[in-house]
């Protein structure tokens, strides 16, 4: 700020002067409130942005009621071609109780008296009939069964010298816990994410045993040591598969920032956690290195680096994009993003009949009208984002939102409609999603992985149980098969 004897020079030297200093003091407002505004942009765009229209979970989205925009933009975005009501669908199983031929106990309820008369029926013999009803239910309270081993000693009648029995192959200590509890504690942990502490507590109440979390992580690491040709076997299946969704998460190892990879088929999944999320990670990773299928990603330039494999874009994460660029238009200039919404929506809505009809393709001249459409809505959505004046400084000038969105679109069209030329490829990445949302969840009730060991033995096991569910197979007959010295393998033939 200018002092006062400043002012009264300049009011003394004439109107020019104080003209000149009137412009030079607008100017500079000027351009402080065009900086203030642009910033105040930035922040309330920054602050609208949740799940719906960003890549954020959905966790993270705030408990703030929703207007009625983003709730029917939310909507829109899981549109299905097929307008099913919640719920069942006709021709589903379900999984009504059913009664059983053969249950393991019958109480059966004698009338006291007539319920006409009155008369005592106790000394009546005669039965006419009876009503059943079954009721399913767990015993009480499981304890723990001792089974003990005896290794017996015999003398050789011919030598006199003593021979010993042999022990089953894992009885190794006085007293120990059996395979069937070993395989619990890692259903609880690493299935079912419960902490040691929680997991203790459980194993009590249901058995009357709480092994020590000592005990607890030796079976992670027993687990994870019989799993190491099962996790070999499902890699390399992984990466001779036509179509591999990939993806990566922030985790917390040892108090520092990791990154959990996966890699995975509608069958199969894979996981490694790396201190890179990048080139080094996935070469160590070592699927996508020597994949010649199709890879479906968000986008992560790291990806894109294996270039003898085909690219598929994740179109959930475009969609949610393109999203935000609509909502955020105060100008009407991003009419472009609303339309491609509406467009790949279509193409989608396309290719999902045409597959139920029994088509492998579309018809050429769809395809090619759904292309040139494409093109013309970046023509129309580069004229409204032309590229960002020069401002003298070193480097690019800073692009907005909708200019690097419609650069990544142009610049990986292939990509983005690779699911409109393959039936095979997917319209979205979900899976990989999916596979990794249960690695966060682990990481909101259990908290960060206290050793790289510790993370090691999640990715493995959790890997085998993901391939499990995926494939329908019991997890906790198959964690027991692992103990057992036998591990369950599963279903290696790509679908």
């Amino acid at each position: 700020m200018m002092s006062r004897e400043e002012l009264l020079a300049v009011y003394e030297s004439g109107p020019e002067a104080v003209v000149a200093l009137l412009q030079t003091l607008l100017h500079s407002h000027e351009q402080q409130i065009s900086a203030l505004s642009a910033r105040i942009t930035e922040l309330e765009n920054r602050l609208s942005k949740d799940s719906h229209n960003s890549h954020k979970p959905p966790s993270s989205d705030a408990l703030a009621k929703k207007t009625k925009q983003t709730k029917q933009t939310k909507q829109s975005l899981r549109q299905k071609t097929a307008k099913n009501k919640p719920g069942g669908q006709p021709g589903h199983p379900g999984t009504t109780l059913r009664l059983v031929d053969e249950p393991e106990a019958i109480v059966c309820h004698s009338p006291a008296c007539c319920a006409r008369c009155g008369t005592s029926l106790d000394q009546t013999p005669e039965e006419v009939g009876f009503e059943r009803r079954q009721v399913n239910d767990v015993p009480p309270l499981v304890k723990l069964r001792v089974t003990e081993h005896r290794a017996l000693r015999k003398i050789c009648p011919a030598c006199e010298s003593t021979t010993s029995g042999s022990f089953p192959s894992g009885v190794t200590r006085a007293v120990q816990y059996g395979e069937h509890l070993k395989a619990m504690g890692i259903y609880l942990q690493e299935y079912q994410l419960i902490p040691f502490l929680r997991t203790r507590e459980l194993l009590f109440d249901l058995f009357g045993a709480a092994p020590s979390e000592g005990t607890l992580a030796s079976a992670k690491a027993e687990c994870h040591a019989a799993l190491e040709p099962v996790e070999k076997a499902i890699k390399g299946a992984i990466e001779e598969a036509d179509v591999v969704h990939c993806d990566e998460t922030g985790v917390r190892v040892g108090a520092k920032t990791h990154w959990l990879h996966q890699a995975g088929t509608r069958s199969l999944t894979f996981y490694a956690h790396h201190r890179k999320r990048g080139r080094e990670a996935l070469e160590e990773m070592d699927i996508l290195p020597g994949f010649v299928g199709t890879s479906v990603h968000d986008g992560f330039s790291s990806y894109f680096t294996y270039c003898w494999c085909k690219h598929a874009l994740c179109n959930a994460h475009l969609l949610r994009e393109l999203t935000a660029v609509h909502e955020q238009d105060t100008d009407h200039h991003q009419q472009w993003a609303g339309r491609m919404m509406e467009l790949l929506r279509e193409i989608k809505a396309a290719v999902d009949q045409a597959r139920d009809a029994g088509k492998l393709w579309l018809e050429d001249e769809k395809r090619d009208a759904f292309e040139a459409r494409y093109g013309g809505l970046l023509a129309e959505g580069f004229r409204a984002n032309p590229p960002p004046a020069p401002t003298g400084k070193r480097g690019r000038p800073k692009q907005s939102e909708a200019k690097n969105l419609l650069d990544r679109l142009d610049k990986h069209r292939e990509a983005v409609l690779r699911f409109m030329n393959d039936f095979a490829v997917p319209f979205d990445n979900n899976l990989a999603e999916r596979d990794l949302r249960m690695v966060k969840v682990r990481q909101k009730v259990s908290g960060c992985f206290r050793s790289l060991e510790g993370a090691s033995w999640f990715c493995r096991i959790r890997g085998y149980i993901s391939t499990l569910r995926k494939q329908d197979a019991h997890v906790l007959s198959a964690l027991q098969s692992v103990f057992s010295g036998n591990p369950y393998m599963p279903r290696l033939q790509p679908e």
